[in-house]
Parts: C-alpha cells; structure tokens; sequence
C-alpha cells in the first residue's frame, strides 16, 4: 500500500469499527470490504462501491409484491404498499427527541429521470450492514440487534411514542420489498447514520435479480 515505516494507519469497516488484534477472528469475514485509513473517522477521498450478493426469496421475483396481505381480494392495495414505505420512516424517527419528519413526495418530471415515490424521514439512519440486511426478504425488523439478524421468533411490540404512531404496521419485515416492487421496478435507499459522516446507499432492482 506504500505505507511509510513512521506513518500510522487503520484498518476499518464500512460502519467505521475498527480491526484489532483483539476483534479480527469475529469481525472479519470472507467478502467484507475494508477502509484503509489514516483515523477512523478520517473522510473517504472518493465513494466506494460494494456488491451485495443474496438469495431472494422467490415471491419477491414471481410476484413481486402482488402476495400475502397484497393479495386481499376487493382491497386497493397501493394503501398498503405506501403504508410499508412509510413504516420505515415510522421506525427510523421513532426515537428522535425533537421534530419527526416525514415527507412522501411523488416524481413525474421525467426531466429528472422515471416517475417514482419518493419517502424520506429525519430519523436515525442505517449503517452499510443495516442497509445489507434491509435487501434481504423475509427478516423482521423487530429482531435485528446491532450488525447481527435473526428471524421473527424474538418479537416485542415496539414502546408506544407519545401522540404518534408506533410503526407496528409491517410484522415479518416482508412489506417493504413487496411494497417496491409492486410500486415501480428499483428502490433506491440512501441513508446518513446520525453519529457517523458517512452516506451509504443501495440499490436493488429487478433487473438485476
């Protein structure tokens, strides 16, 4: 890397944990990307790109959203589907000790590129992992602690916030990839982590998969 003798560095990951001698053998994985940096919170000289490789359930291919609660005969589900974006936003600010911003805005000016359903929130912001984990289908959100998932056995109602909702709308943790694909043919999520510099984004579509 050209490293100096003299010159002192890091070694980190996307969420800006540092490698130690102590952590390696439980933070270090195959296919887990690395920043090589003077500190750990120095900023990145330019973006970084990573690929995410998972297995999709097949419902979120097949069906793509048109399943499960979606599915209710006589019901409109496009509700439904806006309500699984907002219940994102819903999590994201539940916590938030001042104003809860939640705005919906929906694009038609090709100009900037295809009609789309725009939701964007104030709220606490995912880590590269916790933006990983949101692509892959069928994992509650209700039982992701830190950087690790597990399944939905573990499920507590959230504690209710004081005159608002308390975003128990999507149980399983299905709805929100549903809820894209049912609505357009991407998702394109960008997130800031409140205690962190670093913007993460990520992309699924259904061209890809």
């Amino acid at each position: 890397f050209g490293i100096a003798d003299e010159e002192a560095f890091v070694i980190t990951t996307t969420n800006r944990k540092e490698i130690t001698e102590d952590n390696f053998s439980e933070v270090v994985q195959d296919g887990l990307t690395l920043y090589l940096l003077q500190s750990v919170d120095q900023m990145l000289l330019s973006a970084t790109k990573e690929r995410i490789d998972f297995l999709p359930h097949y419902d979120t291919l097949v069906k793509s959203g048109m399943y499960e609660y979606y599915a209710s005969e006589g019901h409109n589900p496009l509700p439904f589907a806006l309500a699984e974006l907002i219940d994102n936003s819903l999590s994201a600010t539940s916590h938030n000790t001042g104003i809860r911003s939640i705005q919906i805005k929906l694009l038609f000016d090709e100009s900037q590129g295809k009609p789309a359903v725009a939701v964007t929130d104030n709220g606490r912001g995912m880590t590269s992992k916790q933006l990983n984990n949101w692509a892959v289908y069928r994992l509650s959100k209700f039982t992701r602690q830190g950087d690790f998932e597990s399944d939905h056995s573990g499920y507590v109602r959230p504690v209710p916030v004081p005159r608002s909702l308390n975003s128990d709308i999507s149980y399983f943790g299905v709805g929100g990839k549903q809820a894209v694909f049912f609505v357009g043919q991407s998702a394109r999520m960008i997130s800031k982590p409140a205690d962190s510099q670093d913007v993460h984004e990520l992309v699924l579509s259904k061209e890809d998969f």
